[in-house]
């Protein structure tokens, strides 16, 4: 199917979606547009949250005017791909612009906490796609493991650089570092990150 059709077929399930309780995604993937409901714990949130901010903190010195956000959808039509990060460094003026979706273009790093129910999103399709897309930092943090991997050098379809770390380390990922002491892994284990 084109893209295009795909994303006015994505257009109708966001309108369709507004009208539903609760909190749902969109995204246009491998096998076209799915709409999801979102069901994320508060780890998975405190997760996004404390990467967001300790990113946003040093954005202003190494990409002034640039934010780390979550929520926007990245789109790359070239692939036929639409995409919602859990954390997306942008262009803060993206954020002021009409529509949904940000061009993936204008990306330099995105961010994944794994969901304990579709771990393959991340490894798998997510790890394909945002390089094809073309954006140079990919970290995925994983609190079924306590482990994060961070990936850079998009060629293609794939990232040449892959770095290995585990909660509680300060983690290199592009020109910024992220402090992962406070990190927590899904269930009771993940109230200590020395349980990692």
């Amino acid at each position: 199917m084109e893209y295009a059709k795909m994303r006015a077929i994505a257009e109708e399930l966001t309108a369709y979606a507004e009208r539903l309780e609760g909190s749902w995604c969109i995204e246009i993937g491998p096998s076209g547009p799915v709409l999801a409901m979102e069901i994320l714990s508060k780890r998975h949130a405190g997760t996004v949250r404390r990467t967001r901010d300790q990113l946003n903190e040093q954005l202003p010195a190494t990409h002034p005017g640039y934010v780390c956000e979550n929520g926007p959808e990245i789109e790359h039509p070239e692939i036929g791909r639409m995409r919602r990060p859990d954390a997306v460094v942008i262009p803060e003026e993206a954020l002021d612009e009409e529509g949904l979706t940000v061009d993936a273009a204008q990306v330099l790093a995105a961010v994944e906490i794994v969901s304990p129910s579709h771990p393959e999103n991340d490894y798998g399709d997510k790890l394909a796609e945002y390089p094809a897309m073309g954006i140079a930092h990919y970290m995925i943090v994983d609190p079924r493991t306590g482990t994060i991997e961070v990936h850079s050098d998009p060629v293609k379809d794939r990232y040449e650089a892959k770095s290995p770390y585990i909660f509680g380390d300060t983690v290199p990922f592009g020109p910024w570092t992220v402090e992962t002491s406070a990190f927590r892994r899904y269930g009771s284990a993940g109230n200590a990150a020395s349980s990692a």
